[in-house]
């Protein structure tokens, strides 16, 4: 036995294996061994605390989750009356677009309906507002005539910035004619032509002396003209009654900025 001692310990001695060197590759040490250990247990520990501490978090976040994210099961009455008025507006706009297109029903009195909406257009209205205003010889014609001119470039403008805001399109895909793009009227909300025949038949009813007759006949012209824009498929009804509500809106915004006639006869003069 003491002499099989000594033999051991020298084969240990002669082994490569057992150098300092090599002892990684057999047995590893154990300050690895701890520090992997616990390296695993603080992974786990902190996954464990992140789940714990996630699991809060997203409930928190689902349920501060903004409003058009969530599903409306119960939506307001409000939404419900304006959706629902929408639809019948659209459905009667539909009906009542008799002269849209040649194969509609009244499809024949297109060309007459068309004749009557040129009655509202602005363009016809400013030329000749302007060719009365150079013939005029009168300082109260020449007043009236240039507040009217400032009326109808005011509602180019307003209609104009309006629709663009809106871009509501009609009820018919019908694209726009010539005049339309001159005045900037290719929306449908507000309609230009009711807003200008509302905001001209007021100035006129307010400012020239008219015979009871003509005053009737002036109001169904400024309602016929309105309406034609429905029955030849350009607008909503909701767009004409809103172009009637605006039209009288600028009429008194006219009023409220008059301009007296010093101001219209240096104006003349620039001019």
């Amino acid at each position: 036995m003491p002499a099989s001692q000594p033999r051991s310990r020298a084969r240990d001695r002669n082994n490569v294996l057992n150098r300092a060197e090599f002892l990684s590759l057999n047995q590893p040490l154990k300050g690895n061994q701890e520090s992997r250990s616990s390296s695993r247990k603080q992974s786990s520990q902190a996954g464990a605390g992140g789940a714990q501490s996630s699991g809060p978090k997203e409930r928190r976040q689902s349920q501060q989750l903004p409003e058009e994210d969530c599903m409306q099961l119960n939506p307001s009455f409000k939404g419900i009356a304006f959706n629902s008025l929408l639809a019948i507006d659209i459905c009667m706009s539909k009906r009542l677009g008799v002269c849209a297109n040649r194969a509609s029903s009244w499809g024949g009195a297109r060309s007459m309906i068309n004749l009557l909406g040129i009655t509202g257009h602005g363009i016809p209205w400013i030329a000749g507002t302007l060719i009365c205003l150079v013939k005029s010889s009168t300082l109260a014609g020449q007043e009236v005539l240039m507040n009217l001119l400032l009326a109808l470039l005011l509602d180019i403008m307003i209609v104009a910035g309006l629709q663009k805001l809106a871009k509501r399109k009609g009820p018919y895909d019908i694209n726009p004619g010539l005049l339309d793009y001159l005045t900037m009227d290719t929306y449908a909300f507000p309609a230009g032509h009711a807003s200008r025949v509302a905001m001209l038949s007021k100035f006129f009813l307010n400012h020239l002396v008219l015979a009871i007759p003509l005053r009737i006949l002036l109001v169904l012209w400024a309602l016929c003209v309105g309406f034609s824009r429905v029955m030849i498929g350009r607008h909503h009804i909701t767009d004409v009654l809103s172009g009637f509500v605006f039209g009288y809106l600028q009429f008194r915004l006219v009023e409220l900025i008059w301009m007296s006639s010093n101001t219209c006869q240096m104006l003349i003069s620039i001019w």
